[in-house]
């Protein structure tokens, strides 16, 4: 057996899989056959693994360099990929750089230069133009999501990264979307396509909600309850109209966090890792929620305002329903309203089962150590478990930062929890546990 394919198989059980699907499985020798690949795949079929399992085998374990980049139109997926690199326990280092973080602190973490560095094109741009680093051995460029840094204006930033990159052989791009023009400037020649976006079978269902009034509100408030306690995004067009609608749930004490472009990087975080553990079923969200963030299999989701275009209703939908599963999207139609062209007519969902609105049983903690502390995810597990008397049942999710960690544990034990593990040493640092 080739030491690859025992690496390959080291981090498939590292990382709970147990094989490829087959998009991955195609991908995987595309990659290693071609010096140019397009994938095409749904939102939820592994596309990150895809790419990264074969460039990990052409990585030089010798080279102190950065030799891969990986570009990405949003902070969510640039931190998304480096997470699930660093599950792979691949050895080699990685580091993510974006926006609505200081300059300073990418250049701390790339001093030590990782062998992967992942990051949005204005940030990556920038470090480029700056000669930050060495690119005479960045020979692999990946284009994740291609078509939403496009979309969003990063068009200028794309060119200088190419322009700036001049020694690269192997250039990968992706996307979740079809028929996307590839501009001129990415210099593709003969790339391999592997295209899996015709393949899924849809087990998704889409229905209205009507509402008699055109202030949805309260049909939205009803149709939460109906759904009991599913997990599921509500889309807003506007953050402006999230806040109308989270002041309105709050109000009705229904948990839910918020995710749209005008908050702070921490705040986003911090409402996805809620959202991840189980503290909130709920998520308030712009299209900025539609594709590239990590979030756990969805009930439902529901468009509280449609998008204006086809596309972004597909990419709102694709949070559902993935990879296999079922799911619903619901469209909250004021009665006199019409429904776009690209929407067909659409089964009535009638709400007549309603279930009281109860908190979830989670509460998430904000340790404050992390990986550059030494600390582990085992030794946080330790200090809940043995220091703060936790049965198994009682510890949820645990998410290792650099600087920090995030733990739900259950609601009902905080009370006697913090008091026992706060100010606590975990390895060689004392370490703070409070509620976010």
């Amino acid at each position: 057996m080739s030491k690859s394919i025992k690496n390959k198989e080291a981090i498939l059980a590292k990382m709970g899989i147990e094989k490829l699907n087959s998009m991955q499985n195609e991908a995987e020798l595309a990659i290693e056959s071609s010096n140019e690949v397009i994938l095409l795949s749904p939102t939820g079929t592994g596309k990150t693994l895809a790419f990264l399992l074969p460039l990990i085998g052409k990585l030089k374990a010798h080279c102190n360099e950065i030799q891969i980049v990986i570009i990405v139109p949003s902070r969510e997926l640039a931190i998304q990929i480096e997470q699930v690199m660093r599950e792979m326990g691949t050895g080699y280092k990685v580091n993510a750089v974006y926006g609505g973080r200081t300059g300073s602190k990418d250049r701390i973490e790339i001093k030590h230069r990782p062998a992967v560095l992942i990051g949005t094109p204005g940030r990556v741009s920038d470090h480029l133009v700056r000669e930050a680093f060495d690119t005479s051995y960045i020979k692999t460029l990946v284009l994740d999501e291609f078509d939403k840094s496009l979309e969003i204006g990063f068009e200028n930033e794309m060119k200088e990264i190419l322009r700036l990159l001049p020694n690269i052989e192997n250039k990968i791009l992706t996307s979740a979307t079809h028929g996307v023009e590839i501009p001129d400037f990415v210099k593709l020649k003969n790339p391999i396509t592997i295209d899996y976006l015709s393949e899924k079978i849809s087990k998704l269902s889409i229905k209205k909600v009507i509402s008699p009034d055109k202030d949805k509100l309260e049909t939205l408030l009803k149709l939460i309850s109906h759904l009991g306690t599913s997990n599921g995004i509500v889309f807003c067009n506007f953050k402006d109209s999230i806040q109308r609608v989270s002041d309105f749930l709050k109000h009705h004490n229904v948990s839910h966090g918020t995710f749209y472009g005008g908050m702070e990087q921490t705040d986003r975080e911090r409402s996805l890792i809620k959202f991840r553990n189980g503290t909130h079923r709920i998520l308030l969200a712009t299209d900025l929620a539609a594709r590239g963030i990590d979030v756990p299999e969805l009930s439902f989701i529901i468009h509280y305002h449609l998008p204006n275009r086809s596309e972004e209703f597909t990419h709102r939908n694709g949070r559902t329903a993935r990879m296999n599963s079922n799911g619903t999207a619901y469209v909250i139609q004021y009665e006199q309203e019409q429904l776009p062209e690209f929407i067909d007519d659409l089964p009535i969902e009638k709400l007549n089962q309603f279930i009281a609105i109860e908190p979830t049983e989670w509460t998430t903690l904000f340790v404050s150590g992390g990986r550059k502390d030494k600390i582990s995810k085992g030794d946080i597990a330790g200090l809940f478990l043995k220091q703060g008397n936790l049965n198994n049942s009682e510890l949820g999710v645990i998410e290792l930062k650099t600087d920090c960690a995030f733990v739900s544990v259950k609601s009902s034990t905080i009370n006697k929890l913090i008091p026992v593990v706060n100010n606590v040493k975990l390895k060689t640092k004392k370490v703070r546990v409070s509620v976010i």
